[in-house]
């Protein structure tokens, strides 16, 4: 083939990957998932990597889960060594703006580059189905009686489910300082542990009980939603006579120090994910809200996000 050709034929392929309106490659892409398999944000990883790879958004996608410290330790592994990388990623949220704030970590969020909010899930509180407890008004009773005597299981120390069952308590009349709350480092150990009994409610995200509560095994007290939300057969924690509302939102984050062109190309990336016919049919199988948000606009609220933060966890007692 003489090279006049192949360089008109280069030139062409170039002019037509420069205005589709895809993704601006197929690099192969690591995503962090700080925290044990089957929690929320392994869920939410596992879900990036399903759409990247179905929708031909990427090459191959690995996920790896880094646990501990409401996803700190992950968090700072993945801001030492993907620097300048725009094809690492590490997916966190609410979870681990509470947990910075709770352990004094080191390295925050200021570490990493912010890209999008992409979900947002309210909390459920479920007991197991043979449990004496009927009704969100049976734990508030227990509470006031005795705080101690009613332990919660949910995820990381700080975090969304630790600061529902501080609110929860407050908004009853009860020092949030004394709820007995039990964190553990993934989604399946606390699911373990009301489904055994070894706690006596669990407090999540829906999605995490789902699977149990249609097998029968757990039942919904009571929904942290403003309203009710219709695949949930639960009231929320207003109606039950508890005044506290929250939403617990998941992001996915870009590697430390990246170019212009490196943010760029990787948002375009998360966008076409974000739009796409594999990821919005996920967040209708597992009752995740699309909060889709991106970019500065996403960064901005992310700030605001961590400061309301600060003042919620110092008013339960969990922070200075």
């Amino acid at each position: 083939m003489p090279l006049a050709f192949r360089r008109r034929v280069a030139a062409a392929a170039a002019l037509v990957a420069a205005l589709s309106p895809g993704p601006a490659f197929a690099a192969d892409i690591k995503i962090i998932a700080p925290a044990s398999p089957g929690g929320g944000w392994d869920q939410t990883a596992r879900t990036i990597q399903q759409a990247l790879q179905e929708e031909k958004l990427a090459g191959s996608v690995q996920v790896e889960n880094v646990t501990g410290a409401g996803g700190t330790i992950g968090l700072a592994q993945f801001a030492n060594r993907a620097k300048g990388d725009p094809h690492q990623l590490i997916v966190g949220g609410y979870v681990m703006v509470g947990a910075i704030i709770m352990n004094d970590a080191p390295v925050t969020l200021d570490a990493v580059t912010p890209l999008a909010r992409l979900t947002g899930e309210y909390e459920a509180i479920v007991v197991a189905e043979n449990s004496s407890i009927r009704t969100m008004a049976d734990v508030v009773a227990k509470l006031k009686a005795d705080p101690g005597s009613v332990s919660w299981g949910g995820g990381s120390a700080g975090g969304a489910d630790h600061i529902a069952a501080g609110l929860i308590a407050k908004a009853v009349g009860v020092d949030p300082t004394k709820v007995n709350y039990i964190p553990f480092s993934g989604g399946g150990e606390s699911l373990a542990a009301v489904l055994g009994g070894q706690t006596t409610v669990g407090v999540s995200g829906y999605g995490e009980f789902e699977a149990q509560v249609k097998a029968g095994k757990l039942r919904v007290l009571a929904i942290s939603a403003p309203e009710r939300v219709p695949e949930i057969d639960a009231p929320t924690l207003k109606e039950s006579g508890v005044d506290v509302e929250v939403q617990n939102w998941r992001m996915v984050a870009g590697a430390p120090d990246l170019t212009p062109e490196g943010k760029a190309e990787i948002l375009k990336t998360i966008e076409a994910m974000a739009k796409s016919k594999t990821w919005t049919d996920a967040l209708k199988t597992k009752g995740w809200t699309d909060t889709y948000l991106a970019g500065d606009a996403f960064a901005a609220e992310l700030k605001e996000d961590i400061q309301k933060t600060h003042v919620i966890l110092r008013d339960i007692g969990l922070a200075e």
